[in-house]
């Protein structure tokens, strides 16, 4: 596939989800960079903002098998993954596939089950495998989490742990529409009751998984020039030294950040990364990776605005 079929591919899944989502252009295309750079994707965001159905909308305009878990605090590790269940009739044991079986899997308010079986998702989202009874299992090659979070609530919810936040490519804050955007979705969606489904509003499936595969190859082989994998570098490893911050990025961060800067690129037409390619994805592909010192707390700072001025300190190659 070359780079300007996979711009053409990009627009047209934007525009299947357009029929049903409107607006979250931002949050479209995380998710498209994050599916083309084989990453996942942490929405937060209040009720009613279209999270789950804008997962939905994805999954079915790219062609990938959909699957929903709705995570509550009594949520086991088996409930996700699946287990291996005694067949009295032959008296053999047999495997009961969990949903994480599938290809895009919409991890509903990940932060409502406890940090246990959180942890079910882990050797999935890194390795996309599970190990059940010490077998491993395969998962599809285009496997996904599109996990969402209420920022809101504070009571029965538990944060991610540092090491499941990491596995995320990003994190988006999804905000409530501005008022042309909340006049069009009540006058399309207020006559309608009940969850919307992507298919009763005219999206269709614009990919299959061989056109997602052959982007996603096409991505990877997108030169970096040495002086941007620097700069990634050199943006990743301020995180560790800035005042504001406790604790920085990883270098899985810095690795990551420079393959979702291909597939930004490519979703553009270019076969090159641009320094402006890492600057626009820096925020949502760190805000989650970093945590403020307290007198940085104290004094009212966002992780996100550290980050802004980080990005204005770092030199970037011209």
């Amino acid at each position: 596939m070359t780079i300007d079929e996979v711009r053409q591919l990009a627009d047209a899944i934007r525009r299947e989800i357009a029929h049903g989502v409107v607006g979250q252009e931002d949050a479209i295309e995380l998710m498209l960079i994050a599916l083309f750079a084989s990453g996942h994707i942490l929405l937060e965001g209040p009720p009613g903002t279209a999270k789950t159905f804008l997962a939905q909308c994805f999954a079915r305009a790219v062609g990938l098998e959909y699957g929903r878990i709705q995570f509550t605090p009594d949520l086991m590790p088996g409930d996700i993954i699946g287990s291996n269940l005694f067949n009295f009739q032959t008296s053999t044991f047999s495997l009961t596939r969990g949903p994480i079986f599938t290809e895009l899997l919409l991890a509903d308010e990940i932060n409502r089950t406890p940090p246990k079986t959180q942890a079910a998702l882990l050797e999935a989202m890194q390795e996309r495998t599970v190990t059940i009874d010490g077998t491993s299992h395969p998962l599809a090659r285009r496997f996904m989490v599109v996990a969402t979070q209420n920022p809101i609530e504070n009571q029965g919810v538990y944060p991610l742990p540092e090491a499941q936040l990491d596995r995320f490519l990003f994190k988006h804050e999804v905000r409530y529409p501005d008022l042309a955007e909340e006049r069009r979705i009540v006058a399309a969606h207020g006559n309608r009751f009940g969850t919307p489904r992507a298919a009763d509003w005219g999206v269709s499936t614009v990919a299959d998984r061989a056109a997602i595969d052959a982007a996603c190859d096409t991505v990877a082989a997108i030169r970096v020039a040495d002086e941007v994998v620097d700069y990634v570098v050199a943006l990743v490893r301020a995180t560790r030294d800035a005042g504001d911050l406790q604790t920085g990025a990883s270098p899985r961060a810095a690795a990551m950040l420079a393959a979702a800067a291909r597939a930004k690129a490519a979703i553009d037409g270019r076969d090159f990364v641009l320094p402006d390619d890492v600057k626009a994805l820096a925020p949502a592909a760190l805000r989650h990776r970093v945590t403020l010192a307290p007198i940085a707390e104290i004094d009212g700072r966002s992780a996100d605005a550290v980050i802004a001025a980080l990005v204005e300190q770092v030199e970037a190659p011209r």
